[in-house]
């Protein structure tokens, strides 16, 4: 995707972190936005900001993990703008816990955020870009986590590998088809956007907290890690122009730590070696 000016984005999870900052890179570019989140008031502040900017801002307060909620978001969207040319799957969270202790809410609360949701939008929305016949992009936010693998986040992983999956995939289905749609999938390592306080963002049908793991150390302990990570990883500032120009560039996958690139090489010889996961190596 080369241009941008008056083409319209629609962006998950825009009310702060990876979702605000690409809004203003689009902004900056001259797009259209039409922003959702969760979080009416961070939605209704971000808004705002880039109002204030001189974009035209579209607000869609809608919880994505439900499927009727993301048809309405799009079909907001078309009435107001008219087309898609850019969607962006950003929404998403970070949970913690090992498998034997990670309550089943828990599971079905990051499934939903960060796959579900962007089988959702996409289902929608590449009939829509389809029909249009224009050159249009899909940008799904995964993470490094789904590249690699460590302990501790069993939920996460998972489901960040399932989000390059589906990114892979759905680009050969298209290039099959001969779609002018391009896909890329966003890989960063940590970074400071608000990720550690998903507690924030979970919907009542998720937050029976009866549960005793909700009282372990497993459960604080996991909080306390994602807070460290979060707050002593990379500025978030470049992120916007660094995503919307390897977009630009046509680059399939979007990396921002080069020091994961090795244990990302080391992964796939393992597999190729049929060696299993050592966490004394993961360790160094």
């Amino acid at each position: 995707m080369k241009e941008f000016k008056n083409k319209v984005a629609l962006i998950t999870g825009a009310g702060n972190g990876f979702g605000f900052e690409i809004a203003k890179e689009c902004a900056a570019r001259g797009m259209k936005l039409a922003l959702n989140d969760i979080d009416k008031k961070d939605l209704e502040i971000a808004s705002e900001a880039l109002r204030k900017e001189g974009a035209e801002v579209l607000t869609l307060h809608a919880d994505v993990t439900i499927p009727e909620e993301v048809d309405k978001m799009v079909d907001r969207t078309i009435d107001t703008f008219g087309q898609i040319d850019f969607l962006v799957n950003n929404a998403g969270v970070a949970i913690s816990g090992p498998v034997w202790e990670l309550p089943l809410q828990d599971w079905e609360w990051i499934v939903s955020a960060n796959i579900m949701s962007q089988v959702y939008a996409m289902k929608k929305v590449i009939p829509l870009m389809l029909k249009q016949d224009t050159e249009c992009h899909i940008l799904n936010v995964a993470s490094v986590a789904g590249l690699i693998t460590s302990n501790g986040m069993p939920a996460y992983h998972t489901t960040k590998h399932a989000s390059v999956a589906l990114t892979e995939s759905t680009s050969f289905d298209l290039q099959a088809i001969g779609s002018k749609i391009k896909l890329s999938v966003f890989c960063p390592g940590f970074v400071q956007t608000d990720l550690h306080n998903y507690e924030r963002h979970r919907p009542e049908r998720f937050n029976d907290k009866s549960d005793p793991y909700y009282q372990s150390p497993s459960y604080f302990a996991g909080l306390k890690r994602a807070e460290f990570v979060i707050k002593t990883g990379m500025p978030i500032d470049s992120i916007g122009m660094s995503v919307l120009t390897a977009i630009e560039e046509n680059q399939f996958y979007i990396l921002t730590h080069p020091l994961y690139n090795t244990i990302i090489g080391r992964r796939v010889k393992d597999m190729l070696e049929g060696r299993g996961p050592d966490l004394q190596v993961l360790r160094g």
